[in-house]
Formats: structure tokens, sequence, C-alpha cells
């Protein structure tokens, strides 16, 4: 009896010597986790030429461009109007506007 008692105890040994083996692996895999998302973080970390609040500006500026330029092509080029700064008058805009409501 006293040799089974004595291997229960050297299996108990074993089974808690695993179970803090585990632990120790389980706190190693944390402590690797924890050191790929700061390494990720360190590479996600670009430094940009341009910031975004620029680069919506840009655009921005570019599409009001472009909508200046098309107004302008549109009403000399394809409307055949005679002077082309005139698409960018208030008073051009109230003349379409009083067409289409009926007013003349």
């Amino acid at each position: 009896m006293d040799n089974q008692t004595h291997d229960q105890v050297q299996k108990t040994e074993v089974k808690t010597i695993e179970e803090n083996d585990q632990k120790e692996t389980r706190e190693e895999r944390k402590q690797a986790r924890k050191k790929q998302k700061l390494e990720r973080k360190e590479r996600r970390a670009v430094h940009r030429m341009f910031p975004i609040w620029l680069r919506v500006i840009v655009v921005l500026l570019l599409i009001f461009i472009a909508l200046i330029i098309g107004l302008l092509v549109g009403y000399t080029v394809l409307g055949g109007g005679e002077e082309p700064l005139e698409v960018l008058t208030f008073d051009f805009w109230q003349h379409i506007i009083d067409i289409i409501t009926g007013v003349e």
C-alpha cells in the first residue's frame, strides 16, 4: 500500500508540474501575442506625406474646379453662349430659374 500511495503522489506531482507548464506556456503565448500586436501597431504607424484633411480639401477643390470648367464648356461650346463668364453670374442663374418655373 505504501508503494501505491507513493505512485499516486508521484502522479499528482506530475499532473501539477504539467499544469504549471501549461500555465507558463499560456502566459508565454499571451506575451507573444501582445508583442505581435505592438509590432503590428508600429508597422501601421505610417507617416503620410499629406494628411487626410488636406486630401479632403484638395478633392473638394478639384471637384469645384471641374464644375466651373464644365459650366463654362457646356455654356459656350454646347449651348452656343457668347460670353463664357456669363454662366458664373447670379443674374444668369436667376434667369434660368425663371424659365424653369414659368415666370418668363
